[in-house]
């Protein structure tokens, strides 16, 4: 695998103001692999996983072995589309050396097309393998929701009508990091469906858009020059950064809304915390372009995520 690592992080000898420049510096193929696997993405396989576990168990259904396969699909199935998305805006030319996020290993240089091609299809292939138990515990729903999340994440940006470049790729976010994913996370350990599960899966589904938005907001003159035209894109700053600010605030607001509605859960109400740390999230989003401050913002975002599902997990149980 070495052979298809570079020495060095390829470093543009010019780039705009503010962007962040990849210094040559050494790096190991593990962690190449790492930055290709994006680590601060996986919040949001893993939060509606621990949401739909905690409901699970809320429901007297908790069952560890399925918990744990759910989970660690979720996981495959995230880092396989990011090997994917990696691979393909680096050859629709999303991915340029005048690039202000983070790091792309094959853009820069140190994952060939055809390495990175292999790799999404290995994890691809272990999320099936993760998936088997389940698909055999919980039959063939269970294998629909993996194959449509196998499938949505390949045509998340590859193909010509790829889901990122035609704008759809936030109400996939929406409903395959939200409702499906707690839904289903809660069905292959209750093998039953209480309809209040898919409506609190909302919750992680909106702050994954919010994720989502930060990364389009930042990058939306070169996505707009390589034709990938998110909602960002096609709608302009302005509706990005309102509707970073609705997601949060619904999300937020959600569980009181169900507690309104069914009187039940009352200490779920504790996710609406996350408006507190969600104004400055907001402001800085509103008053910032530098990739500098954007890209932090990436993470604490996603810190708001695991932040969010834990109060309402916790919550949910009390």
């Amino acid at each position: 695998m070495r052979a298809l690592v570079s020495d060095t992080v390829k470093h543009p000898k010019t780039a705009p103001a503010g962007a962040a420049l990849h210094r040559p510096v050494a790096v190991s193929p593990l962690r190449v692999w790492t930055i290709a696997a994006r680590p601060k993405t996986l919040w949001a396989a893993a939060a509606p996983v621990l949401l739909g576990t905690a409901m699970a168990a809320e429901a007297g259904g908790f069952h560890l072995p399925s918990a744990l396969c759910a989970l660690l699909g979720a996981l495959l199935i995230q880092v396989g589309t990011n090997f994917s998305n990696d691979y393909a805006d680096f050859l629709k030319g999303a991915d340029t050396d005048a690039r202000k996020g983070p790091l792309r290993v094959t853009q820069a240089g140190l994952v060939t097309p055809g390495a990175m091609r292999v790799a999404t299809a290995v994890v691809f292939g272990l999320a099936v393998a993760a998936g088997l138990y389940l698909i055999w515990r919980g039959g063939w729903p269970v294998l629909l929701i993996g194959v449509l999340s196998i499938l949505s994440g390949l045509l998340y940006t590859v193909g010509r009508y790829s889901l990122a470049y035609l704008g759809l790729a936030d109400l996939f976010v929406l409903v395959f990091f939200g409702p499906v994913a707690v839904a289903g996370t809660y069905y292959v350990q209750t093998l039953d469906l209480d309809p209040l599960v898919p409506v609190m899966g909302l919750g992680p589904g909106l702050v994954s858009v919010a994720i989502l938005l930060v990364n389009n907001i930042r990058d939306v003159d070169e996505d707009r020059a390589a034709g990938k035209k998110t909602l960002v894109v096609r709608l302009g700053r302005s509706f990005g950064v309102a509707l970073y600010a609705l997601c949060l605030g619904a999300a937020a607001l959600l569980p009181v809304a169900v507690f309104a509605w069914t009187g039940t859960h009352p200490w779920a109400m504790l996710g609406a915390a996350i408006l507190l740390p969600a104004v400055p999230a907001v402001r800085t989003l509103r008053a910032s372009r530098d990739p500098g401050r954007l890209n932090p913002l990436l993470g604490a975002t996603s810190r708001l995520l695991l932040l969010y599902s834990v109060l309402v997990s916790v919550g949910w149980i009390l």
